[in-house]
């Protein structure tokens, strides 16, 4: 049976809950997928790194049972107070990263060294960090193309929902012109809670004790998460090379409380929405 051995760059919810999928249902995503599933390293900014290549690897359920600010990797065997990303990623044998970092929307670090350290390296790379495959997407695309590994990102778009995958495999031969949605949960929430009567700061900090907003939510707010998301569809989708410039965005603050409400009085509601188009000429909006 083959096997992958992973190395987790970030524990927050995304790799977190890759853990506890292999953790819970190892053996049964073996017997479906054919392969099995070995963590053998993880780093985290506040938990620092942790590195098992020997045996099983890394025993998962006991980290899994600790808080996310409550891992210190430092008082295990085999474990770090430093994160040490471009160690782990170069130098421990792993045949898989799964890169789960903060998205930076600005030149996507340091999320793109960590897929250039994998790539370079000869490791595949599945990631959900938006910066990265929005900012360089193509220039990544063939750096693995020239190492021979793949670079996989279905995350970054739809919460993993397989719009990629449809759009390769399904759309042969259709000419699309477009796509358009609400593809940020966050800001959704958001909205619909100050059309229930709280503020935005009510509704933002009510997201963030939820889950659904980051520590800082600037990126959902002011709708950065969805512009980065419409760049990556339009490259994947529409073959359109955008940067940043080409994608005006507008986030929830250019809104007021009495607008949402005045609105809902109407029957009508804001959304933050993300769309791209295909003009005559060929260019995308």
């Amino acid at each position: 049976m083959t096997r992958y051995d992973l190395a987790l760059i970030g524990f927050g919810g995304v790799n977190r809950a890759l853990a506890e999928l292999i953790a819970e249902r190892g053996d049964t995503l073996e017997a479906e997928l054919g392969f099995a599933l070995r963590v053998v390293a993880i780093t985290d900014l506040r938990a620092g790194s942790l590195v098992r290549t020997d045996g099983a690897g890394i025993d998962l359920a006991p980290l899994l049972a600790v808080g996310p600010g409550e891992l210190d990797f430092s008082m295990l065997a085999g474990g770090s107070p430093d994160p040490r990303n471009e160690w782990v990623i170069r130098e421990v044998p792993a045949d898989i990263v799964a890169e789960a970092t903060f998205t930076n929307p600005v030149d996507g670090e340091p999320a793109l060294s960590h897929v250039r350290w994998a790539v370079e390296a000869g490791k595949h790379v599945c990631t959900t960090n938006k910066g990265p495959v929005a900012l360089h997407g193509g220039a990544l695309k063939e750096l693995a193309r020239r190492h021979g590994v793949r670079f996989e990102f279905e995350g970054t778009v739809m919460s993993g929902t397989p719009v990629l995958r449809t759009a390769r495999r399904m759309f042969g031969g259709l000419a699309v012109h477009g796509f358009e949605g609400v593809m940020n949960g966050t800001s959704n929430y958001v909205l619909g809670r100050v059309e229930s009567g709280l503020s935005f700061a009510e509704a933002v900090a009510e997201a963030q004790a939820l889950g659904y907003a980051e520590a800082d939510p600037t990126a959902d707010i002011e709708g950065h998460d969805v512009q980065l998301k419409v760049m990556i569809l339009a490259g994947e989708v529409l073959g359109a090379d955008l940067s940043r410039a080409d994608v005006p965005c507008t986030g929830l603050s250019a809104l007021t409380a009495d607008d949402i409400r005045r609105a809902a009085a109407e029957g009508l509601r804001w959304k933050l929405v993300g769309s791209a188009s295909r003009r005559p000429d060929g260019t995308v909006e």
